[in-house]
């Protein structure tokens, strides 16, 4: 089984984007798993791959995660007639920063003006060095999660982000 550990900011400034190593434009969809499901699924194409995705409910900074490469062709029809909610655009830079991946995503479409920067860890005592690009921690809100972006884009929210 893997588990995801993973901790999510706000950028304080766009002085990431001077340290971007590569950028993979992203379009995934969620399986209609049910409004009270404590799980969920997702089919994502990044760059010229795919990827089937199911994770548990978030306990921490921890949820189980299993993710699978299918064939982008796959990953298209299911997109298309399987996934329920609107698509997740989005662009993720990858920025290194003192040993650790940070991933930026820089949402698109009815999520344009959102940029979220996450980091992966092995455990949740981790410690790791904050970048000074680095604002305000979003990890317990649900509003970030990419299945409630889904459904309650940023461009519906009636408050700033960092609120």
């Amino acid at each position: 089984m893997g588990t995801e550990i993973e901790r999510k900011f706000l950028p304080r400034d766009n002085s990431w984007r001077n340290f971007v190593t590569e950028s993979i434009v992203m379009k995934q969809r969620y399986l209609p798993f049910g409004e009270n499901a404590s799980a969920s699924g997702r089919v994502r194409i990044a760059g010229s791959r795919a990827f089937l995705t199911l994770k548990s409910a978030v306990k921490g900074f921890s949820r189980s995660e299993f993710e699978y490469e299918i064939p982008v062709s796959d990953a298209s029809e299911i997109l298309r007639t399987i996934c329920s909610g609107a698509a997740i655009e989005k662009i993720r830079h990858l920025v290194p920063f003192r040993g650790f991946l940070w991933e930026v995503d820089e949402f698109q479409g009815d999520n344009a003006g959102l940029v979220v920067a996450e980091i992966e860890l092995e455990s949740e005592q981790t410690t790791f060095p904050l970048p000074p690009w680095i604002g305000v921690e979003v990890t317990g809100d649900p509003r970030y999660f990419n299945s409630r972006l889904a459904e309650h884009p940023f461009s519906s929210w009636k408050i700033s982000p960092d609120q």
